[in-house]
């Protein structure tokens, strides 16, 4: 049986199919996410906006994001 971490990662403690390495940003663009409205950890560090676009999200990795929403 092939191991499943190796093609997703582990997203807001759910596993999301993932193909090889992918830019931070891309995968919050195909999330419908805007870069200025979340928050990201990686492995447990935070990664700062202004290095979503260098970062590279790898299969198994863990993700979380919070997505910010605006109300009131």
């Amino acid at each position: 049986m092939p191991d499943s971490s190796a093609t997703s990662i582990t997203l807001n403690g759910d596993l999301y199919p993932l193909g090889a390495d992918t830019p931070l940003i891309a995968l919050l663009e195909r999330l419908n996410m805007r870069r200025g409205r979340v928050a990201v950890e990686i492995n447990r560090a935070i990664v700062p906006k202004s290095s979503y676009g260098q970062t590279i999200v790898r299969a198994g990795d863990q993700v979380e994001i919070v997505n910010f929403v605006g109300g009131g």
